[in-house]
């Protein structure tokens, strides 16, 4: 059947697809709007699966934070090209499922992806994207946290995104602080809030390479574990983020500095995602 300009243009208003992709979708479907839909959807499926082993190294992390800064959500919706990440409708389809996400509490990424998006699913809206776009699209990470006050920062660029939670603010004003802290972690990469949350397979391989460094070095054998167990609190000092250095002092720590700010205000938790590295 005859396809008009008009019909090209409605399903293409409908949909955001291209021009020809609409076209050759009414002319498949006869005309119907809604078996249009479903072949562009189709297509935009096998494009996706064609893309499935690319790399999505660009993106933007998206956060949301309730009224009271005791909760915050971040998503970073991942694409292969800064372009992308830069388009409109990209950062508004990832401004919608950050929506979605901070609504209904999905549990998991894949929990996400089965909440509606309008009349369709999160993942069928990706799905659909990436059949417009041509790129390899997908919710890399979801994150909720709740604590006393959480505080959320983005680093320039939008690929970078960090939640921190505070506890014994006590009532005061402690985003400023929490902020700090946020670039600290964006920057210094800390592997744990301190030493007793460090993993034991962390804590072991550091005391091996240790051992290994000391007996390298020649150092007598009944002095080993000691050394070893020196460079142990040494990466604690470095890579717990209550013991680093503050950045922006390094007369201080992370932990005497929030001391500074409001005695007893610390750290229970943080998050630091990036997308491609």
């Amino acid at each position: 059947m005859a396809i008009t300009a008009k019909e090209v243009n409605e399903l293409r208003k409908m949909t955001g697809a291209g021009m020809m992709d609409c076209k050759k979708a009414l002319i498949e479907a006869d005309g119907d709007y809604d078996k249009a839909i479903d072949i562009l959807r189709t297509k935009g499926q096998k494009v996706s699966a064609s893309r499935a082993d690319r790399d999505a190294k660009e993106g933007v992390v998206f956060i949301k934070s309730n009224d009271e800064a005791t909760e915050s959500v971040l998503i970073a919706l991942a694409c292969e090209t800064d372009f992308v990440a830069k388009n409109e409708e990209f950062q508004t389809v990832g401004q919608k499922i950050l929506d979605i996400a901070f609504d209904r509490q999905p549990a998991t990424i894949e929990d996400l992806l089965n909440l509606p998006y309008d009349d369709i699913t999160v993942g069928e809206k990706i799905t659909e994207l990436t059949g417009k776009i041509g790129e390899k699209l997908e919710v890399k990470y979801y994150e909720r946290m709740t604590g006393e006050v959480v505080v959320p920062y983005i680093h320039a660029g939008s690929k970078l995104g960090v939640l921190v939670a505070l506890a014994n603010a006590n009532g005061a004003d402690v985003s400023e602080a929490g902020k700090d802290v946020a670039m600290q972690i964006a920057a210094m990469r800390p592997v744990a809030v301190s030493k007793d949350a460090v993993d034991q397979a962390t804590i072991d391989h550091e005391l091996a390479i240790g051992r290994e460094q000391a007996i390298a070095e020649g150092k007598p054998e009944q002095i080993v574990d000691k050394i070893a167990q020196g460079k142990l609190n040494k990466f604690f000092q470095e890579n717990t983020l209550l013991a680093q250095k503050f950045v922006k002092d390094n007369s201080m720590t992370i932990e005497q500095y929030l001391n500074s700010v409001q005695n007893g205000l610390t750290v229970t938790e943080f998050k630091r995602i990036a997308i491609g590295g």
